[in-house]
């Protein structure tokens, strides 16, 4: 068993390693279309779902790729790739 100063001693070790660059691995993740079109549009993930009228669990599945949205979804999606203002637009005119 290790005593609190071995543990600290251990972190900061690790912390040490990590800014020379020497982590044991390093994990990307990849946003999908769906999160990083709610990125560009500034919205939080309950302003974005209000704005594309779904709940916030469906955006959730979204973005964590559990789900895929479909038809109509789809296009709102790239509307707010290539459009950000008109999503965030349509939000103020709901509100």
């Amino acid at each position: 068993m290790l005593t609190g100063e071995e543990i600290g001693n251990k972190l900061l070790q690790s912390v040490k390693e990590m800014k020379m660059g020497k982590a044991a691995r390093v994990t990307q993740i990849a946003s999908n279309q769906v999160a990083s079109a709610r990125l560009k549009t500034g919205l939080s993930q309950v302003e974005f779902a209000k704005a594309l009228q779904i709940s916030m669990r469906t955006l959730q599945g979204w973005e964590q790729g559990r789900r895929s949205p479909s038809g109509a979804a789809k296009a709102l999606i790239q509307i707010a790739v290539r459009h950000p203002e008109i999503i965030k637009e349509g939000l103020e005119i709901q509100g």
